[in-house]
């Protein structure tokens, strides 16, 4: 059938459709690797369309094709990645497709290419798409390792493995009585450089494996078996999988080894770093906390009433900060959710502020991640708005409402402060008070933002908005 689908719709050649057959003779051992369907396409005549030259399904899964699409074409606009595959001779991975029975796929494709380096055909791997969303390890394995084994399954001829010396990793074929038949040279480099000096072929699993895996186990194993292991001062990532051309017929089994060394080590510099960050905002904090403790005891040595007030303002200010740097110490990483810095500042002023009106506060609006530096400029503004609220809003009164609203915008988001107080007149208010200037040059120095100030006789509405960065807008 392969040979006169191709005689009768491609331009192939004699000796390429003998290589199309090659590949073909492996097709049912990579379906059962993968557990998976796979398909060989190969370009027509037409510009855009291929059509399917060969098919097998896995001996002991069901598969997802009701019939046999042999002989049935494939366009571009169903089957982007055998066409681009086909077109430009690249593998491609993990894109949609739809079948010739209208389901929805993935598809891993490999071009298969004829012994001038043309593209000749291409090999599809593919995978339902709700089971693949549904088996994330699976599909992970599945797009990683596709063009690696795929290749080297293709190279098959005349019962001997070759595979091809640019892979990335290192791979290992064990025959059906678990002896080695062929490695690649990253495998054999790999092996090298952990003091194998013997020759590597025909040697027993036993004395090639590196993660105390048993032949028998391996073999007795109906799923890939992957693991991590350390040896030699490297860390490999090792994975087994049986090539099987039934769930009877045992053929033998590939070894794939990662070595994942310099991964792990940017991975433990990274957690290095964090708990470096974590430290130094810890550090930050328990200073701050101390200026703070320091700031109390001179505050309760003064007399005067303005100066005691000044002292407690301040000492709101320095453990505002300070609350800023502890979530962040707690969280190891220099990004603070803006919600939980309010809360913090929230319970800080009126753990601090003593009055006999009963304060309620509440936050609501939208939550998201903002850096250290801007999380500690909202926790000061936010501090000021709320002792203002605290200690002018409701005079003579018992009870109080404070609102602190947060919006997420695309280039700025926005915060409220707004109380139901007597309000006061802007005119004859506090001309340059400390506070509102501390609030007015963090607004637009440091936030890069506006603000809004409305009030009258039902109460007080404060907004101000700051610039999200760019790590912020995702």
């Amino acid at each position: 059938m392969l040979e006169k689908l191709c005689r009768k719709f491609t331009n192939l050649s004699e000796e390429d459709i003998e290589k199309i057959k090659s590949v073909e003779s492996n097709l049912s051992l990579i379906a059962n690797l993968f557990r998976t369907d796979v398909f060989i396409d190969c370009m027509t005549r037409e510009n855009g369309v291929a059509i399917v030259v060969a098919q097998a399904g896995p001996s002991y899964e069901a598969s997802i094709y009701k019939e046999s699409v042999i002989g049935q074409f494939a366009y571009r606009r169903n089957e982007p990645a055998a066409i681009r595959t086909l077109e430009l001779g690249m593998p491609t991975r993990d894109l949609r497709a739809v079948t010739q029975e209208e389901l929805p796929v993935k598809q891993t494709v490999v071009p298969i290419k004829n012994d001038q380096g043309n593209t000749i055909a291409c090999l599809i791997v593919e995978m339902n798409v709700q089971e693949a969303e549904n088996d994330d390890a699976r599909m992970q394995i599945l797009s990683k390792t596709t063009e690696q084994l795929s290749e080297t399954l293709m190279s098959s001829m005349d019962d001997k493995l070759i595979i091809q010396p640019y892979l990335s990793d290192g791979i290992v074929i064990f025959d059906s009585d678990g002896y080695s038949r062929s490695l690649n040279p990253v495998a054999v480099m790999l092996y090298r450089k952990l003091g194998y000096r013997d020759e590597l072929v025909n040697i027993p699993f036993d004395d090639l494996t590196l993660d105390q895996k048993r032949f028998d186990e391996i073999r007795e194993s109906a799923t890939i078996t992957v693991s991590e292991v350390e040896i030699g001062g490297r860390t490999l990532h090792i994975k087994y999988a049986n090539l099987s051309l039934s769930e009877s017929d045992f053929a033998g089994l590939i070894m794939v080894i990662k070595d994942i060394t310099d991964k792990r080590a940017v991975e433990k510099e990274l957690i290095s770093k964090s708990v470096a960050i974590r430290e130094i905002h810890h550090r930050v904090k328990n200073n701050l906390q101390t200026i703070a403790s320091l700031l109390k005891l001179q505050s309760r040595r003064i007399d005067n009433k303005e100066a005691k007030h000044a002292f407690d303002e301040s000492i709101s200010r320095v453990i505002s900060i300070a609350v800023t740097h502890e979530i962040l110490a707690q969280n190891g990483v220099d990004d603070v959710d803006v919600k939980t810095i309010l809360k913090k500042i929230t319970e800080n002023v009126i753990g601090l502020h003593s009055s006999a009106c009963n304060v309620d506060v509440q936050i609501e609006g939208d939550t998201f991640e903002i850096s250290s530096d801007v999380a500690t400029s909202i926790a000061l503004v936010v501090n000021e708005l709320l002792q203002n609220s605290l200690e002018y809003a409701f005079p003579d009164r018992n009870e109080g409402n404070v609102r602190i609203a947060i919006q997420r915008g695309i280039q700025y988001s926005n915060i409220s402060v707004e109380d139901d107080g007597v309000g006061f007149d802007i005119k004859t208010a506090r001309k340059g008070s400390l506070g509102m200037k501390i609030i007015r040059s963090i607004i637009q120095d440091n936030l890069k933002g506006r603000f809004d100030l409305e009030t009258s006789e039902n109460g007080t509405k404060v907004t101000f908005d700051f610039k999200m960065k760019s790590d912020e807008l995702e």
